[in-house]
């Protein structure tokens, strides 16, 4: 029965409607694969299979009875942690918080669960969601399941350990500086970071997003009519627009494509991400695209204030926490928050108006480009345990200097595997468009999509 859980979200559904399937068959297959595969992919939080069951059952019974409760109903999906889900703790991916529950849903959880979604899981992350990484003093340690002793990225860790590892085809994470794409683009998936506010999320941050992670272009696709409904909660939210999210792949002749293969500081992309992505450029320009190389939209000076910015930020949290509450928050985390401590006012005040500089150059690289191409992540790959890429709490996000503009210039961005490592680890090709051209990105990754062909090799651990 495992094979039915490689169908698309879409195809699952047409096949629950037309009574070819049923929610209870997918859901027991699902169990029995993540009971499988958990012991070494370290996905998951709050995994309730008897609950997905009788939910399963439910939804079995509309379905025969031809009154399905909505467009996702008896469809398995997960969701990240820091997503509210009522009656579910939200520990922050931390040993340093109580556990207390949740007292109502999460913009995204609630309009999934209004479509009749079984969140049958939810997914692990870092000490509050600040790492690249999997590490946290809470959950347990996610692993990449393309190999084990690998990174999944983070701060979506679970969401991208769970979808590559074949949990079904939904699965949602947030992102601030790149936690949906970072992780999608070590596991191969296609993960996307809307518009700021294009889809409700509550707490609200600057820059921060929450989207799927999924293994089609068109798995994405589907979830984003339920996910994008209103919600008053969120103050940054956009006006609601029911888009049409099924767009067709873009035809690219005479699109001007900006290719930006260095980042402007950080780690610079190793050879095989360079290659990746400049092939997959080409792939554009023999199908009649413009490429054009652009230059970075970040600085170091933007890059270091922004650190200072939430160092300071955090800081502020552990100071609410006890001393022993305090001393049980994982040691990268609090000794990169604790130097917030010592920093000025002034340079706080400086460092958060760099994210206004940010937005500024995202912007104007758009003046002379349609859309742009770029890495996702400099490096192929990194171990499991380490915190981020450099491991050094001195040097946190060295990596994300790709992806982190695009958040503070509230642009679309999405991750879309463009090849493989000699070790055989994916690459993550990054497409950013300009700000609420969020079906621009779609299409371009469906033509993208189309022209690469499908993901065949998938890993299992069941």
């Amino acid at each position: 029965m495992s094979e039915i859980l490689d169908k698309t979200a879409r195809e699952t559904i047409a096949a629950f409607t037309n009574k070819q399937l049923s929610p209870v068959e997918y859901m027991q297959a699902l169990i029995t694969r993540v009971e499988a595969s958990e012991p070494k992919v370290g996905a998951l939080y709050a995994f309730k299979p008897e609950e997905s069951l009788a939910a399963a059952r439910a939804a079995e019974a509309r379905y025969m009875a031809g009154a399905p409760m909505g467009r996702l109903d008896g469809m398995p999906i997960s969701v990240k942690e820091l997503i509210a889900t009522k009656g579910d703790p939200i520990p922050l991916g931390t040993a340093a918080v109580d556990l207390v529950p949740a007292t109502e849903d999460a913009p995204t959880a609630a309009r999934l669960k209004e479509d009749g979604a079984i969140i049958f899981a939810k997914t692990t992350c870092p000490d509050y969601g600040m790492l690249s990484s999997g590490l946290s003093t809470f959950h347990q340690l996610s692993r990449n399941p393309w190999k084990l002793s690998e990174n999944t990225g983070g701060s979506s860790a679970g969401a991208a350990a769970a979808a590559a590892a074949g949990y079904g085809p939904l699965h949602i994470g947030t992102d601030i500086g790149g936690s949906v794409r970072l992780p999608a683009g070590w596991t191969g998936l296609f993960g996307f970071k809307p518009s700021l506010g294009r889809m409700p999320i509550d707490p609200y941050m600057t820059g921060r997003c929450a989207g799927p992670m999924t293994p089609t272009v068109d798995d994405a696709a589907f979830v984003m009519p339920t996910v994008t409904r209103p919600d008053w909660r969120d103050a940054t939210s956009l006006p609601y627009e029911a888009l049409d999210w099924d767009v067709p792949a873009a035809d690219v002749r005479g699109l001007k494509i900006g290719l930006m293969l260095d980042a402007g500081c950080g780690i610079d992309a190793e050879p095989e991400v360079i290659a990746a992505v400049q092939a997959a450029a080409d792939l554009f320009a023999a199908h009649g695209a413009e490429i054009i190389p652009v230059a970075p939209v970040l600085t170091r000076e933007m890059l270091d204030g922004l650190d200072v910015a939430w160092r300071a930020r955090f800081w502020g949290k552990m100071e609410l926490l006890s001393p022993e509450k305090r001393a049980l928050v994982l040691p990268y985390i609090y000794d990169w928050a604790k130097n917030g401590g010592d920093a000025r006012a002034v340079d706080v005040a400086r460092g958060f108006d760099q994210t206004f500089e940010m937005r500024r150059t995202s912007v104007e690289v758009f003046q002379k480009v349609d859309i742009i191409l770029s890495p996702v992540n400099p490096n192929v790959s990194y171990p499991a345990d380490w915190a981020s890429p450099t491991n050094d709490p001195a040097k946190p996000f060295e990596h994300i200097c790709f992806t982190v503009p695009w958040n503070m210039g509230e642009q679309p961005a999405a991750s879309i595997n463009c090849g493989y490592s000699s070790t055989g680890m994916p690459i993550g090709l990054q497409i950013v468009a300009s700000r609420f051209e969020d079906l621009k990105v779609f299409s371009i990754a469906k033509a993208y999509e189309n022209w690469r062909g499908p993901i065949l090799n998938w890993p299992r651990h069941d």
